[in-house]
């Protein structure tokens, strides 16, 4: 009995690390000082900076794996996984530094995973983002033959004076929401029960008014927000505070960037909530607290920031091919936020979605 026989094919492995060198040679920044293969990524700190700070942030794709897996779409949650951490890094302020990856699977799939990592060096180009290296782990017998699960792990850099933690937004300032390109990669668990009940044809129309398949609409990847605050950094607009919508929706991200002598006030009748969460509600009878505290509902990441600025930063968002719009202010409070249903009070946590 040998490792193969076991289920770990160790040539293989090493066949898949040369089938994605260049993939990640491609995203390799003037600072990366080593290849893959190493024991560890190495990467300089950006010349010029005085304070630096390293900015962490580590997150999955969740059970929008199942769904990408069965329908045989990897390359989108390659980008998805970069997205779900770099979103939450920029929230400061930060420029993506470096992304590292983790894959565990039942069974080495090259053509597969090959895909997913040319995802995930897609999105790591367009945020200007390393792709310093990863792990590739085959765990027979623990994962189903065929199976993946996907791991990033992101580091920033920031000038401590340039850091943005929310303590600057005052009253008046303005909120501004920032399209999402869907669910992004959050409450997957439910949308997959809502598909098991609905008897739709994933990979045909079933959202009225909406041409694109349902598969086409629930597998696209979460959008990217680092160029939009890099834009808006080196355009030099002052940005109070910066939210990623991720789990928990608006209710449980919006005031974690809140200072606790504010409120913010949203208005819900500022967007239109997109078809497809309409329709997830519907079929799925989804309670109304639910829908809010799980979806995005077409707001990806959220700008808070003085209102002489509104002007320009709108500007910027369209520049870069965001769409942007005011969707509330900010008042004298405690650090609650008003006016969304089911919110919940001050300084929320994000709920995290349940995986079974």
């Amino acid at each position: 009995m040998d490792y193969r026989s076991a289920g770990v094919d160790i040539g293989a492995g090493n066949a898949f690390i040369e089938r994605i060198r260049s993939s990640v040679a491609s995203t390799h920044r003037a600072e990366v000082v080593s290849e893959l293969g190493g024991f560890g990524g190495l990467c300089r700190l950006p010349q010029g900076l005085k304070q630096p700070l390293l900015v962490a942030g580590t997150d999955g794709v969740g059970t929008k794996l199942a769904l990408a897996q069965s329908w045989n779409r990897h390359r989108q949650v390659g980008i998805d996984l970069v997205a779900m951490s770099v979103n939450d890094v920029i929230t400061s302020g930060a420029a993506p530094l470096f992304f590292l990856d983790y894959i565990a699977m039942g069974g080495l799939n090259s053509d597969a995973l090959a895909t997913a990592v040319e995802g995930m060096a897609w999105a790591c180009r367009l945020c200007g983002c390393a792709l310093l290296g990863g792990e590739t782990a085959e765990m027979p017998g623990f994962y189903e033959e065929g199976q993946y699960d996907l791991a990033g792990f992101c580091v920033g850099v920031v000038e401590a004076e340039a850091r943005v933690d929310g303590s600057a937004i005052r009253p008046g300032d303005v909120l501004l929401g920032v399209a999402s390109s869907g669910p992004h990669s959050n409450g997957f668990s439910l949308i997959r029960k809502v598909l098991d009940v609905s008897g739709a044809a994933p990979h045909k129309a079933a959202v009225p008014g909406i041409q694109a398949s349902l598969a086409d609409q629930l597998i696209e990847p979460t959008r990217l927000y680092s160029p939009l605050v890099q834009a808006l950094l080196q355009a030099r607009i002052p940005v109070h505070g910066m939210v990623h919508i991720t789990g928990g929706g608006l209710p449980g991200n919006l005031p974690r960037c809140l200072p606790k002598d504010v409120d913010l006030v949203v208005d819900p009748r500022s967007w239109s909530v997109p078809p497809l969460f309409h329709w997830l509600q519907e079929v799925g009878n989804i309670p109304e607290p639910d829908l809010w505290q799980t979806f995005n509902l077409g707001v990806g990441f959220c700008l808070v920031v003085p209102p002489h600025s509104l002007a320009a930063t709108l500007a910027c968002c369209g520049a870069v091919g965001e769409r942007a719009w005011p969707m509330g202010e900010v008042i004298r409070g405690d650090g609650t936020l008003r006016g969304l249903p089911f919110a919940g009070g001050s300084h929320g946590q994000p709920v995290q979605e349940a995986m079974p």
